[in-house]
């Protein structure tokens, strides 16, 4: 099996378990508890098919013209992609060329290194410090680029913006990520800012606050040049990385601003119940600003906590890693989800005391 040599080998990204079963509580892959906007399921149902025998088209215009329209920003701005996993692999493969390394936490979003192992990008992982919180010091060292999700994940600390905004002034020879992929749900996004430094590009998606993680929609703000760089990249890879239905769907829920407030203000809610009820039972965590909880408890390992959740069909996230093999991460659903959670913890961690 001589070919094997010339296969490039990585470590894949894993994803949160997708259950099979229909009765269970899914709180582990951070996706939104409600359906999308009304009218996103107005196009669904009303799809001209006939239309999908031909190419959609590649500029996704009409999404990227609502977006920079919501967002006060030109559309030559705005970049588009299968997701945020996909604009931020073009992101990737577009800006960090360099022979310094890229830098992002040691705790974080697991693709990051994956991408840089599989496009042979040198990187550092820069340790969190003990309340999981950015150390701003490592990031004003030579670097390649640099990306930092806010609020982290899997962690939920939001950082100040003023901190973002240091450290993009001092890389100005560096391109600056912030991945905001939860700031709807208590941040302050640093689209506003993007006019400011020319180095610094924010990354959004449709997966969590907007209800359409099978969709799969992502986008980009930048300046015009970042943008323009990007779209190059995109057009020499794949030219046709959005499709018709999803144009359709994702301009329809951008323009239903007041169901997206609706739906991330009953999260939220919901969210603050949560911590009330956990820290009642013994958990600690950081004031999470996401849609989930990172959360560790006094007494029982987190990793009993999960298989025990489990077999009772009540899906969270465990990962065997150090600094956090004995963290949970907590999607926040519905009411009723997150009342089920709560009371099955109250009792569990009742007969484990009486054991």
């Amino acid at each position: 099996m001589n070919w094997e040599k010339n296969v490039r080998r990585v470590e894949p990204y894993v994803a949160g378990e997708q259950p099979k079963a229909e009765d269970v509580i899914k709180l582990n892959t951070n996706e939104c508890p409600y359906p999308p906007a009304p009218a996103v399921r107005r196009i669904a149902e009303n799809l001209d098919c006939d239309k999908l025998r031909l190419y959609p088209d590649m500029n996704a215009e009409k999404l990227v013209n609502a977006l920079a329209e919501y967002y006060h920003v030109s559309p030559a701005q705005v970049f588009v992609g299968v997701g945020s996993d996909d604009v931020l692999a073009m992101a990737f493969m577009t800006f960090f060329n360099g022979e310094q390394p890229i830098l992002f936490p040691d705790i974080t979003y697991s693709f990051y290194d994956v991408w840089a192992e599989l496009l042979r990008i040198p990187y550092k992982r820069c340790p969190l410090d003990e309340n999981f919180c950015i150390k701003k010091e490592d990031y004003l060292a030579p670097n390649g680029g640099i990306i930092i999700p806010n609020p982290n994940a899997p962690t939920g600390v939001l950082e100040d913006i003023s901190m973002f905004e240091e450290i993009a002034s001092a890389n100005p020879d560096s391109v600056v990520i912030v991945d905001e992929a939860y700031v709807d749900f208590g941040g302050r996004s640093m689209i506003p800012l993007v006019d400011k430094y020319d180095n610094l590009m924010v990354v959004q998606t449709f997966s969590k606050s907007r209800a359409m993680a099978g969709m799969r929609i992502g986008f980009a703000i930048a300046n015009e040049k970042m943008i323009g760089y990007l779209k190059d990249v995109k057009f020499s890879f794949n030219s046709y990385t959005m499709n018709m239905p999803a144009i359709e769907m994702g301009t329809a829920a951008v323009l239903d601003d007041a169901y997206f407030k609706e739906i991330v203000g009953k999260i939220i809610k919901t969210r603050e119940w949560t911590k009330e009820q956990l820290g009642r039972l013994g958990f600690a965590f950081s004031d999470s600003q996401s849609n989930f909880l990172f959360v560790t408890h006094k007494s029982a390992p987190a990793k009993e906590i999960f298989l025990a959740l489990k077999e009772n069909n009540i899906y969270v996230r465990y990962w065997n890693k150090p600094r956090i093999d004995n963290y949970l991460r907590i999607t926040i659903g519905t009411d009723e989800q997150m009342e089920k959670l709560v009371a099955f913890l109250e009792d569990y961690l009742k007969e484990r005391k009486n054991d």
